[in-house]
């Protein structure tokens, strides 16, 4: 029961996800705003502090909060370790500062104030205790003045004085202390958590032999063409044996012909499981022999984290107790209807011996985690259970803090949101189907304004092997060029399906956002090294990328008015307000498209009147402006956006 002389109140505190019950999401030097409200009965003076420490520190680091409005106050502190923060809220009547307050309306008004200050000796001498030689000195001579009948004049400008309220401010009085029922928390990642560049493509699809089954090391060959165009994270489909039974065939068929490899998300066959890899594609040697050389590029292997079997999976007869067996003997395959994927088994979360199965699971996490992979891309997450991934990132974490999770869920917006409370680093999201501007900005403004921003990080993909968007599907060069730059400015985390998008391979099932002749169930041979458009562009978008950390946040959006529906124009400026960038790009990928784009002059730091100039990033040209609306046209056989760095 709290005591009945704490007054103070604090609630709506923010960031607080679910009540407290997950955390808020960070990268090593963010910032952590905190915000309540704080507020007491009649017109006494509140004061609060917040209080935050890292998981190893053994001390509480406090910052006083500042009140903003309407009794809503704020303080920020900034993560400088990974791993998870607390922090929380104290709040109390602040008896000296509201004696210094009441005492300075009354000086203000004319009256005498003999006997105020006489009262405020005591918080004087209260406060002695506690402070240092400079300020004990001063205080010393206060309480001498106060006391003193014939200096009035100056004991009343003293008790009003700033030197006075600061000091108070120090030591603050807080007799009558509430702290907030909760300790919150805040999970900080590293950077690469927040800005991301990915490139996915099919490891047996390496060869540079037409015909023939891809290695690890023909991926190596690979390296220097995913590196030249700027992508840090390379991430793989499954590495695994493939499933013999039921093996899809081309085109998702179910049927296979002798030579079709299957697919690789049908895991487990005579040559292993979850921790064992494809023969075809080499062994665990020639795996960590490619990490090596990725990483001698700066670029990172992910690898595909996909907990379903293939009837073949060691798991089927060693474990039959983590499958749902019917009553003739069968396991039902996995089913999204109407899709079917008869090449595969679900695992049953709900068994009987369900501990032991969720223990195996993080084991094979921690294997791969112990070979060097520190990012997977999670293979459908919603359709296992919610509290499973919360238990196993919780325990990969705790042995290797700086592991990152992308969630592969194209589900419902409150299932998407409840796996990234879980634990989940980043998120597949609604991207693809976003397409006009009004959709677009509507879906942005989701993710940067609502509380999403705290603990939701998107990372944009233009394509996927299951998804060929109907709009790619046209072929259309501008609209590819389109989609990927918004997608790698809109967001500071960016992936694509290569080389298919970048060669703009477009063919669909009719009716369907599904590739024809998928790579999913076939080996392709790409001619890495060829050249186009598209492809220069995505090199030169994602060097822009690297060079400007304004682009490297997602939340700093603000969209700007345009008087054309066809042209977006959005806004970015970096954490130390030096890096200002503005985009301007056409959502109309057949003809020209102009408007006058309302530069935040404000945000620029700069007058009506003054020039400042626009430079374009890709295509090296400048602008002098010296307006608020400037002109831009996009389209004119050229390009059909515009990177501009901002520069007074």
């Amino acid at each position: 029961m709290v005591s009945g002389q704490i007054r103070a109140i604090i609630e709506n505190v923010t960031p607080e996800i679910d009540n407290g019950k997950f955390y808020a999401k960070r990268v090593v030097n963010e910032v952590v705003t905190v915000e309540a409200d704080v507020f007491t009965d009649g017109h006494d003076v509140i004061n609060a502090h917040l209080l935050y420490k890292h998981e190893n520190d053994k001390q509480w680091s406090e910052i006083p909060m500042k009140e903003l409005v309407n009794d809503r106050w704020s303080a920020s502190f900034k993560v400088e370790k990974q791993g998870l923060y607390h922090y929380t809220i104290e709040a109390w009547v602040d008896h000296a500062l509201n004696w210094q307050h009441n005492i300075d309306r009354k000086i203000e008004d004319g009256q005498k104030v003999d006997i105020e200050l006489l009262d405020g000796l005591q918080y004087l001498k209260a406060i002695k205790k506690k402070a240092k030689s400079t300020d004990k000195a001063y205080l010393d001579s206060l309480i001498k003045l106060f006391a003193d009948k014939k200096k009035y004049k100056s004991a009343v400008k003293e008790a009003a004085s700033k030197r006075l309220e600061a000091i108070f401010k120090k030591h603050p009085s807080a007799e009558f202390k509430l702290t907030y029922e909760k300790e919150l928390a805040v999970y900080v990642d590293r950077k690469k958590a927040l800005f991301s560049t990915w490139y996915e493509f099919f490891p047996r699809s390496a060869s540079p032999i037409e015909g023939e089954h891809g290695t690890f090391k023909d991926c190596i060959t690979v390296l220097p063409e995913v590196q030249k165009m700027g992508f840090d994270t390379l991430y793989f489909p499954p590495i695994h044996p493939i499933g013999e039974d039921f093996r899809k065939g081309k085109n998702n068929s179910t049927v296979a012909e002798k030579d079709e490899p299957g697919s690789p998300w049908a895991i487990g066959g005579k040559a292993g499981g979850h921790r064992d890899i494809l023969p075809e594609l080499g062994t665990l040697a020639d795996f960590k022999n490619l990490m090596k050389k990725a990483k001698e590029m700066d670029i990172e292997l992910a690898m595909d984290f996909a907990l379903q079997c293939a009837p073949n999976h060691p798991y089927v007869k060693s474990h039959p107790q983590w499958f749902k067996w019917r009553p003739d003997g069968s396991v039902q395959y996995a089913e999204n209807p109407p899709k079917k994927y008869q090449d595969i088994l679900p695992i049953n979360f709900e068994c009987d011996d369900w501990q032991n199965l969720w223990d195996e699971l993080v084991d094979v996490a921690l294997y791969w985690a112990k070979h060097g992979i520190r990012i997977f891309r999670v293979d459908n997450p919603h359709t296992k259970p919610f509290r499973f991934w919360e238990y196993l990132i919780a325990k990969v974490k705790a042995k290797y803090p700086d592991f990152l999770f992308l969630s592969e869920a194209f589900t419902r917006p409150k299932v998407m949101a409840q796996l990234a409370k879980v634990g989940f680093t980043q998120s597949y999201t609604y991207y693809t189907w976003r397409n006009n501007k009004h959709e677009l900005i509507e879906y942005m403004t989701e993710l940067s304004q609502t509380e999403l921003k705290e603990y939701f990080r998107p990372n944009f993909w233009p394509n996927t092997p299951d998804i060929n968007p109907f709009l790619l599907q046209s072929g259309n060069e501008n609209v590819f060029i389109m989609r990927y730059i918004l997608a790698a400015t809109l967001s500071s985390n960016v992936g694509i399906y290569g080389p298919i998008f970048e060669q703009m391979v477009h063919e669909a099932i009719i009716g369907k956002e599904e590739y024809h002749d998928s790579e999913k169930y076939e080996v392709k041979h790409h001619q890495w090294s060829k050249t186009n458009k598209l492809k220069s562009i995505i090199t030169a978008v994602n060097q822009v990328r690297k060079d400007n950390p304004a682009l490297q946040e997602t939340n700093n959006i603000e969209f700007c008015s345009i008087d054309n529906d066809q042209i977006l124009a959005f806004f970015k400026i970096d954490r130390e307000k030096k890096n200002k960038i503005l985009v301007v790009v056409s959502l109309d990928p057949y003809y020209t498209q102009s408007g006058w784009v309302q530069v935040p002059l404000k945000q620029l730091g700069v007058e009506e009147g003054v020039r400042f100039k626009a430079k374009d990033l890709i295509v090296d040209t400048s602008y002098t402006w010296d307006k608020e609306w400037n002109f831009v046209e996009l389209g004119n056989n050229g390009l059909s956006f515009h990177i501009f760095k901002l520069e007074v």
